[in-house]
């Protein structure tokens, strides 16, 4: 199977900088997306922003032009670099592979995976 491991989470204050990773392990053939959602307390989980294997990128407006996606399509990996944090940025981050196609005993199979989610706090 495939498994996604989030690295970077932690605690910053206002203004500062984090930068997040994933990585993607497991017999995959390809992805077709990588991204990041996160989940506030009681508020429902919504994308952060996207990276597809073409290159093209999608982000949230509230992160626009202070996050920043990037891809190592040849590790599988993708990063999420976070400038100008603020505290409604803190949530859990949760990375996710999208149309992931994978070598099975018999032919292909394809679905979306999720990692365990990286705490992010901001402090005021």
């Amino acid at each position: 199977q495939v498994q996604l491991v989030e690295s970077g989470g932690g605690l910053v204050q206002a203004g500062g900088s984090l930068r997040l990773s994933c990585a993607a392990s497991g017999r995959i053939f390809t992805i077709n997306a990588m991204g990041w959602y996160r989940q506030a307390p009681g508020k429902q989980r919504e994308l952060v922003a996207t990276s597809t294997s073409g290159g093209s990128t999608n982000y949230a407006d509230s992160v626009k032009g202070r996050f920043t996606i990037s891809r190592d399509n040849a590790k599988n990996t993708v990063y999420l670099e976070m400038n100008s944090l603020k505290p409604e940025d803190t949530a859990v981050y949760y990375c996710n592979a999208e149309r992931v196609t994978t070598a099975q005993p018999v032919g292909i199979a394809m679905r979306d995976y999720w990692g365990q989610g990286t705490q992010v706090t901001v402090s005021s």
